[in-house]
């Protein structure tokens, strides 16, 4: 199955990046391109206009051509693009979690217009990065250019999921021949334990955290080897703080979907959610893409 990669347009700015994103992503995979535009009836979806209609939503001539407009560019643009163009019924980030399951990355800006990206990233980014069925890329921040030529930052937990968010940190990293900077954040020493204690719980700590960096620098060189690998342990009070001043110098931020105590264990809660919404670089999300069907 030829996954496309998939990008949400509304012809904002922002989504207008997270396409030419998705672009150099689909190239770069030899996968095909999809644009997709999601419609809502213009008093919201499924609100009939009069008693007698049915409430269904109907593409606009306007929102094809737009369509239209940015894949004939992106075509232009990206020798060798495959790009094909799709209107859907339905709320936004409902339409690109439905997309997902068929995706081989979803891509979405930071901010958008009304209608299909409004909500962006109110709400459709973040369904997106809670939800979606493979990885997602979140292309930020909106307001300066996307960052070209730093590292690509990944957190590590010890988990499965930041597992599979080494491997596609590692594949990206390969692909845009930048550094791979593997990122561990722990918490500082706290209570009023005796010197002693307090400096063996530290040793034994710190060799914990090189085994669990070592271990994912392990799993990427094989099929690597000739990517860039630096272990970073860091400490500090906050992982969302640490990990978002660390994206400032990044050309992209990974993060799993979910993770255990400590890092990561608010991933998908706080420290994912923090940086789709706050890091100074695109942000992606890995979700496991769901097996294809027959």
């Amino acid at each position: 199955m030829n996954r496309p990669v998939v990008a949400g347009v509304d012809g904002s700015p922002s989504s207008l990046a997270a396409a030419d994103q998705a672009a150099v992503a689909a190239v770069a995979r030899a996968r095909p391109l999809l644009l997709v535009h999601g419609y809502l009836h213009p008093l919201g979806y499924g609100v009939p206009l009069n008693p007698y209609d049915l409430g269904v939503p109907a593409p606009t001539e306007e929102a094809e051509k737009m369509l239209e407009r940015v894949a004939a560019d992106l075509a232009d643009r990206h020798p060798g693009l495959r790009v094909e163009v799709r209107q859907v019924a339905g709320g936004p980030g409902a339409t690109l979690v439905e997309e997902s399951r068929r995706a081989e990355l979803v891509v979405v800006g930071s901010r958008g217009v009304g209608g299909f990206a409004g909500l962006l990233l109110g709400s459709v980014g973040t369904q997106l990065a809670q939800h979606g069925h493979c990885p997602v890329l979140v292309v930020r921040p909106a307001e300066q250019p996307i960052p070209v030529g730093g590292p690509v930052l990944v957190g590590v937990d010890g988990s499965e999921s930041a597992a599979y968010a080494v491997d596609l940190a590692a594949d990206e990293a390969e692909r845009r021949d930048a550094e791979l900077v593997l990122m561990h954040v722990r918490a500082p020493e706290r209570g009023a334990a005796a010197p002693e204690a307090a400096a063996e719980a530290t040793t034994a700590e710190r060799a914990e955290v090189a085994e669990l960096l070592g271990t994912a620098a392990a799993r990427v060189r094989p099929a690597h080897p000739g990517l860039r690998v630096t272990e970073r342990p860091v400490v500090a009070a906050s992982p969302e703080t640490a990990l978002r001043e660390a994206s400032a110098d990044a050309s992209l931020m990974v993060v799993g979907s979910r993770g255990r105590g400590g890092f990561a264990g608010l991933l998908l809660g706080s420290v994912s959610q923090a940086l789709v919404q706050h890091a100074h670089c695109p942000v992606l999300v890995a979700h496991r893409p769901e097996p294809a069907d027959d």
